[in-house]
């Protein structure tokens, strides 16, 4: 059978992105099994399936006619901050906009969604290096121009990665050139573009072994809770601890979960982790609670799992199972990740609310909270973020911006927590605001659960500090939780 034409490709991708289209490719030209799976439902551009499949064909022709492809992997940059401020309604707004402006530059090229803020463009006219670098210098002039929005308007960049075919891969391994070079292009600072070079993907092949180890790193029980004790700020006694997600790698070693948790987050992994975390820190409450030690256990959920309308019911369960006081569970969010979607937080931190749990803000102070929303917040405390603790010693500034939180937090009957404290003068500094509780280095690092407990039974740990006495009262499903 004769393959169609080069040219009668670009046809069928011009036909399928055209206005009023329907989205259907001519029979003739493109296999219709190629383009299985729906458009983006957000921007109406082709998503991930039908895109490959084009490109799959688009190879085919230029390898039969000696020609090549140009493949530009596009990234809005920071569009997580007009998440933040004006609400992800407006983001998904940005996202539209954006997809509008790329479908304007499909001609004689193809443009699709590939996840989030990341797009897709072809030119599969034989193009050379020069024209797809100036491609990319016109979506960056494009996506450089003001996005009007309800309120306002908003301005952003964009990182592009280039990679040519064949010059830069087989077929299989373009879309992952292009997004390296985009990380390229991303980590020089950003609003520029980057041609594939193999060096770019050293880094990137260590990456997808560490990721198939942490695919893995569950069922081979390598993931355990580390716990930092939070204490008691008037008396200086410990009345709970923070479960800290840690992975011992066989030959790794512990790697830090700076560099896990985005990677689980980035490839859908961290609502799998984050369960898992719910169910063993109530495991390890109820193991604590049985050699009679009855510590509250904070525990971190991400933006990710806020989302899942399952959470509440998960954490319902993990209680009920290993017989957990719901008063001994806080579940702490980053104001960030509160504010990204306020609706569904507020709904689904009452639904936690309900169980009983408690909830604190975390890294309050580095987002954009409006009190209007932050009233609404059925919490229980506020957490202040480390980088203000740092500089408490140093910075006026940073000790009227703990102030204004502990007093704010005061007035809404909220406790104040301060963590990152690692010197006795920011310890002193935060004692005389009126912190509830503190957390850092200068009370002890995070330990294993066997360490907590050697601790608190055996009274032998980093610093001359002693359990409150609440902590070992007698025990009970429904008692309540130390004070």
């Amino acid at each position: 059978m004769k393959l169609p034409t080069p040219r009668s490709v670009l046809s069928a991708l011009r036909a399928r992105l055209a206005p009023g289209a329907g989205g259907e490719p001519s029979p003739a030209a493109v296999n219709p099994r190629a383009l299985d799976g729906t458009n983006d439902p957000l921007t109406g551009l082709p998503g991930l399936t039908a895109f490959e499949g084009l490109l799959a064909q688009a190879t085919r022709q230029a390898d039969a006619a000696s020609t090549q492809l140009a493949l530009l992997f596009v990234n809005l940059d920071d569009l997580k901050s007009v998440n933040i401020a004006a609400g992800r309604q407006s983001g998904d707004d940005v996202l539209r906009q954006a997809a509008k402006r790329l479908r304007s530059m499909v001609k004689p090229f193809m443009a699709a969604r590939l996840v989030g803020d990341e797009f897709l463009l072809l030119m599969a006219d034989d193009p050379q290096p020069r024209d797809a670098s100036a491609l990319a210098q016109r979506v960056q002039a494009s996506i450089g121009l003001p996005f009007p929005l309800e309120r306002g308007e908003v301005s952003l960049s964009c990182s592009i990665g280039i990679a040519m075919y064949p010059e830069h891969g087989a077929l299989s391994t373009m879309i992952a050139h292009a997004q390296a070079a985009m990380g390229e292009a991303k980590a020089s600072g950003g609003a520029s573009h980057a041609f594939f070079e193999p060096r770019m993907m050293r880094g990137k092949r260590d990456q997808l072994e560490l990721l198939q180890d942490l695919r893995r790193a569950l069922s081979l029980k390598q993931l355990e809770l580390y716990y930092q004790p939070k204490i008691h700020a008037p008396s200086g006694e410990i009345t709970g601890a923070e479960a800290l997600l840690r992975w011992n790698h066989p030959t790794r070693g512990m790697v830090s979960p700076g560099i896990f948790i985005p990677m689980a987050e980035r490839y859908g992994l961290i609502t799998q982790l984050g369960s898992w975390v719910i169910d063993e820190a109530c495991r390890q409450a109820r193991e604590w609670r049985d050699l009679g030690l009855r510590l509250k256990v904070a525990i971190n959920l991400s933006a990710h799992q806020l989302r899942q309308p399952s959470l509440a019911s998960e954490i319902a369960d993990a209680l009920n199972t290993h017989q957990i006081n719901p008063d001994l569970i806080t579940c702490e969010i980053t104001e960030t990740s509160a504010m990204e979607d306020v609706a569904t937080t507020v709904r689904v931190l009452g639904q936690l609310d309900a169980l009983g749990v408690h909830i604190s803000i975390d890294d309050f102070g580095t987002g954009h909270s409006s009190l209007s929303y932050l009233r609404t917040l059925p919490a229980d405390e506020l957490k202040i973020d480390r980088s203000f603790v740092l500089d408490l010693e140093t910075s006026e500034d940073a000790r009227k911006v703990a102030l204004a939180v502990v007093n704010l937090a005061k007035a809404l009957d909220l406790k104040v927590v301060a963590e990152g404290v690692e010197t006795e003068g920011q310890n002193r500094i935060l004692r005389d605001m009126g912190c509830d509780q503190l957390q850092g280095y200068l009370f002890a690092k995070p330990m294993s659960a066997k360490a907590i407990a050697l601790w608190a039974m055996e009274d032998e740990g980093p610093r001359a500090m002693a359990f409150r006495a609440s902590v070992f009262k007698p025990t009970g499903f429904r008692d309540t939780a130390p004070s």
